[in-house]
């Protein structure tokens, strides 16, 4: 759930030499294989889900969380349902999936500038390294950081600091480039500025309220941020 509360951003460093991507509603659109594999999951659970419930609130946010809330806080009900979600997931619904335009150039672009590209996602690590390498994007990143199938690391405030730790980053010369407030508050807990795009599954005014440096509404908008500061 989007939290209300104003936060102070991280203001965007002179010079970037590494960026952070988050992978779904940044990179790529992942809504039927995401959405379709809670569908199964819910249904394998006998609690089938209608077609009117509305899903796209579950892309970004961690898998558990997703689940706890969708099963009215029935804890026991979590992990059945991770693994059948990832039952159709893990073979099916992570291809199920689709870059945005303009991405593919824009990371190449980066890459040929110098710029240190390493993902940060939600995910786990193994799901989002085979999504990179079948869309062509994975050259790109000099690492891929994500959950384990275990949970952990599966939350943004744990992940990105524990990226800066492992790839030795400087705060002060890396963004975080994602589109919910997830992102926004886990670049925060490790002093690193974020970009937040308009065109994934935040809800209106959500990466402001959380503390974006900035908002773009397009890839080349993306784009000319990082250039001036490359």
């Amino acid at each position: 759930m989007t939290d209300p509360t104003p936060r102070t951003a991280v203001a965007l460093p002179d010079r970037i030499a590494t960026v952070l991507f988050d992978l779904d509603g940044t990179l790529t659109d992942p809504a039927v294989g995401i959405v379709t594999a809670i569908r199964h999951a819910m249904a394998t659970l006998g609690r089938p889900l209608g077609a009117e419930v509305p899903l796209g609130w579950c892309i970004g946010p961690p898998l558990r969380e997703v689940f706890l809330r969708l099963l009215d806080g029935d804890a026991g009900s979590v992990e059945p349902a991770i693994a059948a979600y990832r039952a159709y997931y893990g073979t099916v619904g992570l291809f199920e999936n689709v870059v945005y335009p303009g991405i593919p150039h824009l990371l190449e672009d980066l890459r040929a500038r110098g710029v240190t590209l390493i993902l940060a996602t939600s995910k786990p690590h193994l799901y989002a390294a085979r999504i990179l390498e079948r869309f062509g994007l994975a050259p790109a990143f000099r690492a891929v950081h994500g959950a384990e199938f275990d949970g952990t690391r599966a939350v943004k405030t744990e992940l990105v600091p524990w990226i800066v730790a492992t790839e030795a980053l400087d705060p002060t010369a890396t963004v975080m480039v994602g589109d919910r407030e997830h992102d926004v508050i886990g670049a925060r807990a490790a002093g690193v500025a974020c970009i937040g795009v308009a065109w994934g599954y935040g809800a209106p005014g959500e990466l402001e309220a959380a503390g974006a440096a900035a908002v773009v509404g397009s890839v080349d908008a993306l784009a000319a941020i990082l250039e001036r500061r490359r």
